[in-house]
C-alpha cells in the first residue's frame, strides 16, 4: 500500500486521515449524485428522495465523519442555517425556556442559535444586531425589543426575517409573539376584587417597553371597568424590571399613605422586590399587603410567600416564534405577511395574596368572572 490512494468507493476510509470528507466523497461512497447527498443531508429536502437511498447517505456520511463546511454552504446558497436570538439580561429565568422553544423547532431543520445578551442596553442591543447580520444570519429572534427600534424596523425594512418575542414595537411591519397582557392584567384584577380589595395600588414597568405599557394600560382600564378609584398616590413607575426598582417604587408607594391593601406587579422580579421592602418595613406580605406578579419565573413558588402570579407561555413563545420564521425562510415570494400573534395565559393563585383585614377595605361589591383560573396550593 505504500504511495497508494485511498479507495474511495470504500466506506470508512474515503476521505483519508489527512483531509476532511466532502460530498464528493460520500456521493462517491453511496453511488450517487452530489445533489442527491446534499438533499439527504438537509431535513428541509430531505423528502425528495427514497428512504432507503437518505438512510444509506446518512449512515455514510457518519462513517466518513463527514461535516458540512459552512462557509462552503452560506456561498453556494446565500443561507447560513443560523439564527440570533437577542435577550436583554440571559440570567432572567423567563428567556431560557423560550429559547429552547425557538431551537427546538429550528434544530430539526439544520438551524442553530446564536444567543447574544444585551444587559439591558440599547447600545448593545444595536451592536449585538449588526454584528449578527455581519455573520449573514437567516433570520432573528428579538426579546430586548423596546417601542420604538429603529434597528428592527430596518431589518424588517430590508427585508430580513425577524420576530421579537415577549414584547413587540409600535411598528406594525415588525413580527411580534406575546402573551395577552390585557387579560392577565383583568384576571389579577378579578382575582384581587373577589378577595375584597378596593384599594389596589401598580408598580408599572417601564413606558419605553411594550410590557410595561400594555399592562399599565391595562390597568387602568380594567379598575375604572370594576369601579375602583384609583389616584396617583397608588401608582409606581419603575425604570427596569427588576427587585431593586420593585423594593424602591414600594418604598415611594408605602412613603405616600396610599392605604392599598394590594399592590400588583408587572412582572414577578418587581413582586420580589417589593414583599422585600414590605419585610423591611415590619409589615407581612399579605397580612397587611398583599403581592402580585407577572410572568410566573422559575421558583416563584418557592419564595415566602409563593407568588401569586400570570403564568406566560414562555417556551410556546419561542416555539410561535421560531415556526414563522421557518414559514419566512422557506417562502418564495417574500414570505407571509407580519406576524402579531398573541398567546393565551393563567391566573396562578399561590399565598401571597388573601383577603384584606377586617376594616382596611370595604367588602365585595359583586362576584366578577373569574376565567382560566389555577388555584395551586
Amino acid at each position: 500500500m505504500t504511495g497508494g490512494k485511498p479507495e474511495t468507493g470504500k466506506t470508512g476510509s474515503a476521505a483519508g486521515a489527512s483531509r476532511r470528507a466532502t460530498l464528493k466523497d460520500v456521493a462517491r461512497a453511496v453511488g450517487v449524485h452530489v445533489s442527491t447527498v446534499s438533499r439527504a443531508l438537509n431535513p428541509a429536502t430531505r423528502h425528495l428522495i427514497t428512504e432507503e437511498i437518505a438512510t444509506r447517505v446518512l449512515e455514510v456520511s457518519r462513517e466518513l465523519n463527514y461535516r458540512p463546511n459552512p462557509a462552503a454552504y452560506s456561498l453556494r446558497t446565500n443561507r447560513s442555517h443560523t439564527i440570533g436570538i437577542v435577550v436583554p439580561d440571559i440570567t432572567n429565568s423567563i428567556f431560557p425556556p423560550m429559547i429552547r422553544g425557538v431551537e427546538d423547532v429550528l434544530a430539526p431543520h439544520g438551524y442553530a442559535a446564536l444567543v447574544v445578551n444585551t444587559d439591558l442596553n440599547r447600545e448593545r442591543e444595536a451592536a449585538a444586531i449588526s454584528t449578527l447580520s455581519a455573520r449573514g444570519v437567516d433570520a432573528m429572534v428579538v426579546a430586548s425589543a423596546e417601542r420604538e427600534d429603529a434597528e428592527l424596523s430596518a431589518l424588517a425594512k430590508q427585508g430580513t426575517p425577524v420576530v421579537t418575542i415577549n414584547r413587540r414595537t409600535d411598528d406594525a411591519s415588525v413580527s411580534s409573539v406575546i402573551s395577552d397582557e390585557i387579560e392577565g392584567v383583568r384576571l389579577m384584577l378579578a382575582h384581587l376584587v373577589e378577595l375584597g380589595h378596593r384599594r389596589i395600588a401598580t408598580i408599572a414597568g417601564n413606558q419605553n417597553l411594550s410590557t410595561g405599557q400594555r399592562r399599565y394600560d391595562a390597568f387602568l382600564r380594567n379598575t375604572l371597568a370594576m369601579g375602583l378609584h384609583i389616584g396617583p398616590e397608588q401608582v409606581g413607575f419603575a425604570n427596569a424590571f427588576n427587585e431593586a426598582e420593585g423594593r424602591r417604587c414600594m418604598e415611594e408607594l408605602l412613603a405616600r399613605g396610599s392605604g392599598s391593601t394590594a399592590v400588583l406587579c408587572a412582572n414577578d422580579r418587581l413582586a420580589i422586590g417589593a414583599i422585600s421592602a414590605l419585610r423591611g418595613r415590619g409589615l407581612s406580605c399579605p397580612g397587611d399587603v398583599s403581592v402580585t406578579g407577572f410572568n410566573d419565573m422559575a421558583m416563584v413558588d418557592c419564595i415566602d410567600p409563593p407568588l401569586t402570579t400570570i403564568r406566560i407561555p414562555h417556551y410556546g413563545i419561542g416555539q410561535a416564534a421560531a415556526q414563522f420564521l421557518l414559514q419566512r425562510l422557506n417562502e418564495t415570494d417574500g414570505g407571509p405577511a407580519p406576524l402579531h400573534q398573541v398567546l393565551p395565559v393563567e391566573l396562578i393563585v399561590r399565598a401571597s395574596t388573601a383577603a384584606p383585614r377586617k376594616g382596611s377595605a370595604e367588602g365585595p361589591s359583586g362576584d366578577p368572572a373569574v376565567s382560566h383560573m389555577r388555584i395551586v396550593r
